[in-house]
């Protein structure tokens, strides 16, 4: 397992607050991040390296995602975010596209009900509309249905590209009428897409990749990061765990190197 900071000024909270320091110009330890967001990778070599077609592969990885979607919750995560869908991944074969696809209806269809039983929110980053009628439809109403709970908030990034999300944040405020000549930082936080979401605190890779693939590039400025070998298919709560406990080793520093 391989491990990498990134540190950089606090990031606002929220209007008027901003993540508390020491004197010395470090961050009190939180044992548990409020945010942690998972680049899911490894499902096709998982899936190779078993023989199998690429679908069993992803089939794994969304029994992964559940698993590690409880442990999080068990563990006091208020926010998990998963990259399920990059814009980039409509570049694939068409047949592993309607797998994925089909894959993302039965378990809409199937846990639903039980995100919403556990009080988990769902939100969604990045435009799902781009997907058959049908299964934006299916997304639309889980959003609807678990839109009042606050237990803990699952967000997916579907159809998802960072640089993509950013451009259509600048876009949002100049449509607002306010002076582009002004722009701030925090008027970009607040067009973004995980407007809502607490800030970043740690960004995991699984499948040893340490790349970040246009996946949430404002918001991992100030995020720890964590690149482990594991593939997704293999990363459970023990796995998720042992991050949550390097996280809480970490002494996290705000404005300096």
């Amino acid at each position: 397992m391989t491990s990498n900071s990134a540190s950089a000024e606090p990031r606002p909270e929220s209007a008027g607050s901003v993540i508390p320091r020491h004197v010395d110009g470090t961050a009190p330890r939180h044992p548990v991040p409020r945010h942690v967001a998972i680049i899911m990778d490894g499902n096709g070599r998982w899936a190779k390296a078993r023989g199998l077609p690429r679908a069993a592969g992803h089939k794994a990885g969304a029994e992964a995602a559940r698993k590690v979607l409880r442990a999080s919750g068990e563990a006091g995560v208020e926010c998990l975010t998963l990259y399920a869908f990059s814009s980039e991944n409509w570049r694939r074969p068409e047949a592993e596209i309607n797998d994925l696809m089909g894959l993302l209806r039965f378990y809409l269809q199937s846990e639903l009900n039980s995100l919403h039983r556990e009080g988990i929110r769902l939100k969604i980053i990045g435009d799902h509309n781009a997907f058959k009628p049908d299964v934006a439809k299916m997304i639309d109403h889980a959003v609807s249905k678990t839109a009042a709970n606050t237990r803990m908030t699952l967000a997916i990034a579907l159809n998802y590209g960072a640089r993509a999300e950013i451009v259509k944040a600048v876009g949002r405020i100049a449509g607002s009428g306010a002076d582009m000549a002004q722009i701030s930082e925090e008027m970009i936080d607040a067009a973004l897409d995980t407007a809502e979401l607490p800030p970043l605190d740690l960004l995991i890779r699984t499948s040893g990749e340490q790349r970040l693939s246009n996946f949430l590039l404002w918001q991992v400025a100030y995020s720890e990061m964590l690149f482990v070998d594991t593939l997704w298919p293999d990363f459970g709560a023990e796995a998720l765990n042992a991050a949550l406990a390097d996280f809480a080793g970490r002494e996290r520093r705000f404005g300096g190197l």
